[in-house]
């Protein structure tokens, strides 16, 4: 997905961004990048992620960004921020999202003569593509909604200039941007808990295709937010950190939510009950303190030397990663009939070799409760699971298993409670070698959030969403 930090002060900014930034580094997985502008003019610093934490890769890059105003970004994609120069001055961009019409809109460029230089993974850098966008117009402003109109997909920016960070959340509000206020500075970020340690308060949650305009001394809105929103639904279910606000609720309470939900559609008889480490874990305080069972640690996770599981970039890798990283407790594994929550299954490569630790270990029975709708669609608008085709999704891989096609019509599938959504669940919970699975009906999810389901986007799910 990625995640975006950006500070606008009297005095040098560097440290507010270097820590900003980091307090990011569970959105993304591939790069990190800097850029600040000040008195020495634009400085900007990039570092792959894939092998290391963001603070051992910047830590010595710090004192030589002496701007008063900075941008940082963890990246999913390619390297950012970039730095370009232009008719409109020089300025830096990190973004984060997914451009669904990246070739359309490149061809219309090479039309019109434009060449690119930047590179991501052998094709279009996607943040070179929407400066280009943006140096369509005569001014910044101008730009930035030039290419918010033309994007399909989603793209949240920062746009650092001479004179202040603009700040820009997608057309139809899938990513967040949060405005944070202190003395004698402003701080825009992806997530809320960025601002905490930093001594920020939320001042302002921009609204779908908001611009706003910050700068040491204020903050102004150049462009008023759109009345459509359809913000992603996984930012509480797994991404967002537990202490982030989106839309003014939070996150953990959120997991609280879809865990008590789980409970009160509950038939099996359990002994305990338990979270998949870290991201399970709140939905199932929630599932036991609605069910009065107790909470327990089966597993506990071992993160001194081991990175987050889905850094490595080989999918042989991160199975071994989040297998190692999970170290089973057998004094409460054995003989117990144990039931876990977890936000998703994706592939269900990891869920299936826990499940078998755990049998090994001795537990009695194995019961899995999802937080989240089945996934049976890739995601369009951010990188979520874009490494993978469609047919490596548990989901999709069952459907095909049950009709032996992948050319059927998968609205049933998506019904919860219907003949063909049981025979998908049961074939995961067997191939999974689970005693049971459950995941979590779409209405809800959406209750637990507290938006409207129009305001949320849930393509994973049902394949609902709009451009």
């Amino acid at each position: 997905m990625g995640g975006f930090f950006g500070c606008a002060a009297t005095k040098t900014c560097n440290k507010e961004l270097f820590y900003g930034t980091d307090y990011l580094s569970h959105l993304g997985t591939k790069r990190g990048g800097l850029a600040t502008v000040g008195k020495d003019g634009f400085q900007r610093s990039i570092h792959s992620l894939e092998n290391a934490y963001f603070r051992s890769k910047f830590e010595a890059d710090i004192d030589g960004l002496t701007g008063h105003m900075g941008i940082g970004v963890i990246s999913d994609t390619d390297s950012q921020p970039i730095i370009l120069h232009s008719h409109l001055g020089t300025f830096g961009l990190v973004m984060v999202g997914k451009i669904v019409n990246l070739e359309a809109l490149a061809k219309k460029a090479f039309d019109r003569n434009v060449h690119f230089s930047e590179t991501s993974q052998g094709d279009i850098n996607p943040t070179e593509l929407v400066a280009t966008l943006i140096c369509e117009a005569p001014s910044f402003k101008e730009g930035i909604k030039n290419a918010q109109d033309k994007i399909m997909g989603s793209c949240s920016m920062l746009v650092l200039t001479e004179s202040g960070i603009f700040a820009a959340r997608d057309r139809l509000g899938r990513t967040p941007i949060i405005i944070g206020k202190r003395e004698n500075s402003f701080a825009a970020s992806s997530e809320s808990s960025a601002f905490s340690n930093l001594g920020f308060e939320v001042d302002h949650i921009l609204g779908p295709g908001e611009i706003v305009l910050m700068t040491p001394e204020g903050r102004e809105t150049v462009q008023a937010p759109g009345e459509k929103m359809q913000v992603c639904s996984f930012l509480w279910v797994y991404y967002g950190y537990p202490v982030s606000s989106y839309e003014g609720i939070n996150t953990e309470q959120v997991r609280y939510n879809c865990g008590a939900a789980l409970a009160r559609n509950e038939t099996e008889k359990v002994d305990l009950v338990a979270g998949i480490p870290d991201s399970g874990i709140g939905h199932a305080i929630g599932f036991a303190n609605e069910s009065k069972l107790p909470y327990m640690r089966p597993y506990v996770k071992y993160t001194p030397t081991w990175p987050r599981s889905f850094m490595p970039q080989s999918q042989a890798m991160r199975d071994l990663v989040a297998r190692m990283k999970l170290i089973p407790i057998r004094e409460i594994i054995q003989g117990q009939r144990i039931l876990f929550c977890d936000d998703s299954v994706v592939r269900g490569t990891q869920l299936q070799d826990n499940t078998q630790i755990l049998y090994e270990y001795g537990a009695k029975e194995v019961h899995m409760r999802i937080a989240c709708p089945c996934l049976i669609h890739p995601c369009e608008f951010l990188n979520f699971s874009t490494s993978r085709s469609t047919m490596d999704l548990a989901g999709r891989k069952a459907i095909y298993g049950i009709e032996g096609t992948e050319d059927i019509d998968l609205a049933e599938y998506a019904v919860d409670g219907s003949e063909k959504h049981r025979a998908m669940i049961a074939y995961i919970g067997e191939r999974l070698g689970l005693t049971s699975l459950r995941y979590q009906k779409l209405e809800d999810l959406v209750a637990a959030i507290g938006l409207p389901k129009e305001k949320l986007c849930t393509h994973c799910w049902d394949n609902s969403s709009y451009y």
